[in-house]
């Protein structure tokens, strides 16, 4: 009797591995971006290895980030005498001070010129460097031979520096992107219809409400977006596309535009409503996860807050300190909280910190967020730690400082669910009143950020599932170029119906001028006859 019951209870069990389809392993060429891009690539790779999947990243061997050795990939290295500018600590902390000197002036045309100059060099500069890269892997027949041999299925890349992009078109190979930004700008502005009357441009700060100088202002920062890609990002990757595929005439953003999926990393709970594509995958927040018990010594910090509970400051990977004058400022303005603040800083410790203030040279974010004690995020306004915040519901104090981190912060005002400090203009009893604003229960910013949770958890997949079913379709159907427009190969003239705006225009014109002639012709024959009858 046991055992057949035993057996009963089984027939379940076996119908539900029955119904299982067997999923074949693929074969996966990474070639990621450094620094946090890699820290949202790395969960893909890493879910792609759980699901028996095999993976392969194309590293530098000036990687910061990337490691060599790794249980979840196999890398190949490809060497390159120095780091990108990008992946060092040391030139994003002077970059970051040089533009903070350059936001001072704010407001002047030579504040903007400075800041372009900045901008414009730095990007250069790494673009060349990523470029570079891609001629010393093309040279090296070895490597490009085995990596044909090896039969990868796609090409998983992020094209912000498209370095993979052109080794998926040397391999001729389906090309899917982890993306939000390209070398031209924001991911949808590449494939998407985008008017500027309500889809605001990057650096522009606008939301997606714009009165007439905000249209006029975005129109502008679109036209600086396109001097950015045609003559500063591109030129680098155009001199490799001339090179090793002359006879098919491509350029990078041709490319890039011919993905056969783009797993965008956005959520319409933070980005505003825009048009889309169908081979467009929304993943937004897919690297969040439930939180974590703290380790020991910090979860006795948090708790020795009591009824007032934690505030969170953190800056991202990158970005460290931000100078003593800064600094002092912001320590003087947590020492005012009766809250307990755990700040992650890399300077030196700050005169007028608190007795509540504990400075870390590292922080679990994600798991401090999750806490229930953690009232308010103070942040750069880096995406990963956004929708880290949205995926835990705190309320959200931005101090954005270069990048696409002033654009972010305007969504997450324009929700309701934070405010934005200038930082070059920081003082103690702003930024301290602030902080009580949005730690004030009665105001709406933690009620407003629950709600924008609650739409972030409330899907019927979660994105990184959904991110790894799209790829093992990709794999599956060798490609998924039937949700793929074909507008990219269009000219200009014809994606914007110039040619035949000009034919009706012309014919319209035609019409008039015969209109008009023949008009006259008839005044003059009348004229003529009264002459004659006259005479």
């Amino acid at each position: 009797m046991t055992v057949m019951w035993s057996c009963v209870a089984l027939v379940p069990v076996l119908l539900l591995l029955s119904s299982l389809q067997p999923s074949e392993a693929g074969r996966v060429l990474v070639y990621p971006v450094d620094g946090s891009h890699w820290l949202n690539m790395r969960i893909l790779v890493e879910a792609l290895h759980t699901q028996g999947h095999q993976v392969t990243v194309l590293r530098s061997s000036t990687s910061w980030y990337v490691a060599e050795h790794s249980p979840h990939y196999t890398s190949i290295t490809v060497p390159q005498a120095q780091p990108q500018n990008i992946e060092s600590q040391e030139f994003m902390a002077h970059f970051l001070k040089r533009s903070l000197e350059i936001q001072r002036g704010k407001g002047s045309p030579w504040a903007f010129l400075q800041f372009c100059g900045n901008l414009f060099s730095m990007l250069r500069q790494n673009q060349e460097m990523v470029a570079e890269l891609v001629v010393t892997m093309f040279e090296n027949q070895t490597l490009m031979r085995d990596l044909k041999e090896a039969e990868y299925d796609l090409v998983l890349t992020d094209p912000v520096f498209p370095a993979g992009v052109l080794v998926a078109h040397y391999l001729q190979l389906p090309l899917v992107l982890n993306v939000r930004w390209v070398l031209s700008g924001e991911g949808h502005f590449a494939i998407a219809p985008s008017p500027l009357s309500y889809v605001p441009q990057v650096f522009s700060r606008n939301s997606d409400q714009m009165n007439f100088a905000q249209r006029l202002n975005n129109i502008f920062y679109h036209c600086l977006s396109y001097y950015m890609y045609r003559y500063v990002s591109n030129p680098p990757y155009q001199a490799v596309c001339d090179r090793y595929f002359a006879p098919d005439e491509v350029d990078v953003i041709s490319l890039i535009q011919g993905a056969d999926l783009w797993l965008m990393r956005v959520d319409f709970v933070f980005e505003f409503p825009r048009p889309t594509m169908p081979n467009v995958v929304y993943t937004g927040g897919f690297q969040c996860k439930p939180s974590k018990p703290l380790p020991a010594a910090l979860e006795d910090f948090v708790q020795s807050s009591g009824e007032h509970g934690v505030v969170v400051m953190s800056l991202g990977t990158l970005l460290g300190g931000l100078g003593p004058e800064i600094t002092e400022v912001i320590a003087s303005a947590f020492a005012r909280l009766p809250q307990k603040v755990m700040w992650r800083h890399l300077g030196e410790r700050p005169l007028s910190l608190g007795n509540n203030t504990l400075l870390v040279k590292w922080l679990p974010q994600n798991d401090l967020l999750g806490h229930p004690k953690t009232k308010v995020f103070v942040t750069h306004g880096g995406t990963n730690g956004i929708y880290e915040a949205i995926y835990h519901g705190v309320p959200v104090l931005g101090i954005p400082l270069i990048f696409d981190q002033f654009d972010n912060m305007v969504r997450m005002k324009a929700r309701g669910v934070a405010e934005v400090m200038e930082v070059t203009t920081l003082e103690v009893e702003s930024l301290t009143q602030t902080l009580m604003d949005i730690l004030d229960e009665e105001k709406p910013y933690r009620e407003n950020m629950r709600r924008l949770s609650r739409l972030h958890h409330d899907r019927p997949i979660e994105p990184l599932d959904s991110a790894i079913f799209w790829l093992e379709f990709v794999m599956r159907h060798k490609g998924a170029a039937h949700l793929r427009t074909e507008s990219y190969k269009m000219p200009w003239y014809v994606y914007h119906n110039v040619d035949v705006l000009a034919l009706l225009l012309g014919s319209a014109l035609l019409v008039l001028v015969l209109f008009v002639v023949s008009c006259m012709c008839l005044v003059r024959g009348l004229r003529k006859r009264r002459k004659s009858k006259l005479e």
